[in-house]
């Protein structure tokens, strides 16, 4: 990036409001390098800016979720200043009435050709959280953003009390690293990866039937969490978070 183009990138930081909205869908990366994805933010999203990191990133938190990440520079001039975010509270029966349109999102993402995203929150390529937290922001409904922080966010359920629209967790002893959506009779939708996984949306079974893949998730099933309220951003500007969320 030439030093002009650098600077005035930067004016426009300095010159206009802390948060912005994203005229673009745009990618966020986990250092300032820019080489790995960490999520995505679709148009119309909003961020705050934290820092410039020398003359290549910009280190950003998505308003809606507080996820944390890094901009390429150049991405600067694809926001806009707008007025503070202000998050929506839903009761638990207003959510309820938008699962069948959460269902409905994931089973249309399946039908278009994708494939397992690590970072993927924009269609039509997701992870396994990204698909889940899509699904939701389309019906005005936020989760944060990674597996764990989902299953900590949801009411804790078990299997047995599994309903449409229920999320089911799977992982280690110790934390979540995968989330699918639940459906009906035992069945369940998720973006699951390339190397364990299908590569891809599907549905799969919460049972010891079908193949190697479905059987693989099953025994690391650990609960199901139900989404009884939207999720209501924490952080204030200026304050840093030196935790960052890794398993999606």
């Amino acid at each position: 990036m030439s030093e002009q183009l650098q600077t005035t990138l930067a004016s426009q930081l300095e010159e206009t409001a802390t948060e912005y909205r994203c005229r673009t869908d745009l990618n966020l990366y986990d250092s300032p390098s820019c080489t790995r994805l960490a999520t995505q933010a679709a148009t119309g999203r909003h961020l705050q800016v934290v820092s410039l990191d020398e003359d290549t990133a910009v280190k950003v938190y998505l308003c809606e979720d507080d996820y944390p990440g890094w901009l390429l520079m150049t991405d600067i001039s694809v926001l806009e200043p707008v007025v503070p975010y202000q998050a929506i509270a839903l009761s638990q029966a207003e959510i309820k009435t938008r699962l069948p349109a959460v269902i409905s999102f994931t089973q249309l993402a399946m039908q278009q050709p994708n494939y397992y995203l690590w970072g993927g929150t924009v269609g039509p390529n997701y992870d396994c959280s990204g698909l889940i937290q899509a699904a939701f922001a389309a019906v005005g409904v936020w989760l944060p953003r990674d597996a764990y922080q989902q299953e900590a966010f949801t009411q804790s359920i078990t299997i047995e009390e599994l309903l449409p629209g229920d999320l089911v967790f799977f992982g280690s002893a110790q934390k979540a690293t995968h989330v699918g959506l639940y459906l009906r009779d035992g069945s369940y939708i998720h973006s699951s990866g390339q190397e364990m996984g299908r590569n891809r949306i599907g549905i799969d079974w919460l049972s010891e039937k079908g193949d190697e893949i479905n059987r693989s998730y099953y025994r690391q099933l650990r609960r199901g969490g139900r989404v009884v309220k939207s999720y209501e951003p924490q952080r204030k500007f200026g304050v840093e978070e030196t935790s960052a969320a890794k398993p999606k």
